[in-house]
């Protein structure tokens, strides 16, 4: 019963504990208590997060859940949270920037579709097709979304959502993708070995100082022949003599890469030679 009162927001608490408890319960194991408390924090009414979201007494788990979960499908939030004082200035730049796609997309006139955007497990994920209930894919869900929403799945969805959204041939996709807080080191791994990736994509994960401090992404990138080649040509100096030497044999990346890494392997041999004292 406790549980249940949690879960809705109706504990007999000030506001702001009630909001923490939603967050730590939206944040837990138990995935009905999850689903049930964030659809409370979801539909609660703005007035009230707004006052928590402004409050620098206001735990910063609670303000980064927020900007993370609620902001992209509730603006309003975001304005507040960049009101607190006590937001953490890594947060604050991921707002602004999670807040200028939002508004990019909002203002790009390819957001005019009526197609709600629906969590993969949610019982909304079905479509009617002879009167009856047709179960729809992640893929034909996020067909039918407009940019404004593939914007917002790609910042609070899915795995799944993601690795469908990065192929997007709109930019400002691809880009809410890699800026989702919720992208891991593998995945971006994945993305950068992508042969049906978008070049936009490849560029912002060479940018990203996190995912380049992985040798695994750097080698993806470099072996990608997606990658643009003002991109991996100046990562072939952090390649190591193994991988060089696969460059060298390979036919899939482009012959510029190819020879590049090839003159790298002659002068690293060169360098290698033991010179003998007396002899030039």
């Amino acid at each position: 019963m406790v549980r249940r009162k949690a879960c809705r927001g109706e504990l007999p608490v000030p506001l702001r504990e009630r909001v923490e408890i939603l967050v730590i319960m939206a944040n837990g194991e138990e995935e009905e208590s999850q689903d049930t408390a964030l659809h409370t924090l979801q539909s609660w009414p703005p007035e009230e997060l707004q006052q928590v979201l402004r409050d620098p007494a206001t735990p910063v788990a609670v303000l980064d859940f927020a900007a993370k979960n609620l902001v992209p499908d509730r603006k309003e939030l975001g304005d507040a949270l960049l009101q607190n004082p006590g937001l953490p200035d890594l947060l604050r730049e991921w707002l602004d920037n999670a807040l200028a796609l939002i508004a990019e997309a909002e203002s790009s006139g390819s957001s005019e579709s009526s197609t709600p955007l629906v969590r993969p497990g949610e019982n909304a994920d079905s479509s009617r097709e002879g009167g009856k209930e047709k179960p729809t894919t992640v893929l034909q869900r996020t067909q039918r979304m407009s940019v404004l929403q593939k914007v917002r799945a790609a910042l609070t969805g899915s795995q799944e959502e993601r690795l469908i959204l990065v192929r997007d041939s709109n930019r400002l996709v691809a880009r809410a993708v890699l800026q989702s807080p919720k992208l891991s080191e593998h995945e971006a791994e994945s993305f950068a070995s992508m042969k049906d990736i978008g070049e936009e994509a490849l560029r912002l994960i060479a940018l990203n100082r996190k995912y380049m401090k992985l040798y695994a992404v750097v080698r993806a990138l470099v072996n990608n022949p997606r990658t643009p080649i003002d991109v991996s040509l100046p990562l072939l100096k952090r390649i190591n003599d193994q991988d060089l030497k696969l460059l060298v044999l390979s036919r899939n990346v482009p012959d510029v890469i190819r020879r590049s890494a090839m003159k790298m392997m002659r002068r690293k041999e060169e360098a290698a030679k033991v010179k003998v004292p007396g002899k030039h």
